[in-house]
């Protein structure tokens, strides 16, 4: 009889912690949806009245290899925009998410500007479900400024978990061109 009261009250524990960790689940869920951060302050701004372009190069990784190279490790890739200027603002023209092959895969930035006030930090996700942009994958990211400044830290963080098994690291945007207007 105490034997039958041990496991009834077991059984009642592992089916509350089921049902708990479904609930969690689809909470997770629906936050994916959303941005991860604050609303994007959108305008509309006449790209001719910006004196500096720059075309900046981020690698990312949507997973990498692991073992023999055919096993493949998922990650969660955050693209973090950082303005560090105290004082200018940073217009975020385009930023274009391609895969291993250079095929583009998604725009993060619709046909509207980005405004990145002095200071302001904004992200993008590319969720770790996403399984097509590989090893090779690479965002272009286009912003433009009132004048010449050093001005946008351009970061990705990936991080995957297996288990009990974790992975995290970082890489840095380089810029492929610029094209500073004379006044």
């Amino acid at each position: 009889m105490k034997n039958n009261y041990l496991i009834n009250t077991l059984l009642i524990f592992l089916l509350l912690g089921a049902i708990i960790s479904c609930e969690q689940n689809n909470n997770d869920n629906l936050k994916k949806k959303s941005h991860p951060s604050h609303k994007y302050n959108y305008v509309d701004v006449d790209v001719s009245v910006l004196k500096y372009h720059e075309m900046n190069y981020l690698a990312i990784y949507s997973d990498i290899y692991h073992q023999d190279g055919t096993r493949r490790f998922k990650l969660t890739p955050t693209i973090s925009i950082r303005n560090i200027s105290l004082s200018d603002s940073a217009f975020i023209l385009s930023a274009t998410y391609h895969d291993s092959y250079g095929t583009l895969l998604n725009e993060y930035v619709d046909d509207s500007t980005i405004l990145l006030s002095p200071l302001e930090s904004i992200e993008f996700v590319v969720e770790e479900k996403e399984d097509i942009g590989g090893a090779g994958a690479n965002f272009i990211i286009e912003w433009g400024a009132k004048k010449y400044s050093n001005q946008l830290l351009m970061q990705s963080i990936m991080i995957g978990t297996i288990g009990q098994q974790g992975i995290s690291f970082i890489t840095e945007a380089i810029r492929m061109d610029s094209l500073t207007k004379k006044d």
